[in-house]
């Protein structure tokens, strides 16, 4: 198990020729941090305040999470995925892509690697939230297989936990 722990790629996909995320280092961290303000720029608007993916430390993230990069063909980090590995499930804490290279699929690459991953560390459930009032993402990871748990009321917000059980 610790070979899987310490894993440095990660497919987006079954087939063999799938693109690979690889797992960030701490050169890393400043432009994965640049992608998730520039990422959640849009949802900012929407919810009136700052979403929760940038309500935190990322040297904290970086060292308690799995932080997966999805590099261009020329090299440069365009997309991260980060994810809390529990004991029962494997949370997505954060997609997201660069706002230039949204609607391209990356996102999809990516939940598709969360799923891998939590395969290859026995995990059978994948879970993550979003805020309620993002109705176009509930609607998009519901299209990509989660389906809603709990809507949960914080004291500035709701967020929508949702879940993917995989086969």
């Amino acid at each position: 198990m610790s070979a899987l722990l310490s894993a440095s790629t990660l497919p987006c996909g079954e087939v063999s020729d799938a693109p690979l995320l690889r797992r960030a280092t701490d050169n890393d961290r400043a432009r994965v941090v640049e992608i998730q303000f520039a990422a959640y720029a849009k949802n900012r608007e929407l919810l009136g305040l700052e979403p929760l993916p940038l309500l935190v430390d990322y040297a904290e993230i970086f060292a308690t999470h799995e932080v997966w990069v999805f590099d261009a063909d020329d090299g440069a980090v365009i997309a991260s995925l980060i994810l809390e590995v529990r004991d029962a499930d494997v949370l997505i804490f954060s997609v997201a892509t660069d706002p230039h290279r949204q609607a391209t699929g990356i996102g999809q690459k990516m939940l598709a690697a969360s799923d891998i991953r939590a395969r290859q560390l026995g995990r059978t459930t994948v879970r993550l939230y979003t805020g309620s009032t993002l109705q176009h993402l509930v609607d998009w990871y519901g299209r990509q297989g989660f389906a809603i748990e709990r809507i949960e009321q914080l004291d500035d917000r709701a967020i929508t936990h949702m879940a993917k059980h995989l086969n």
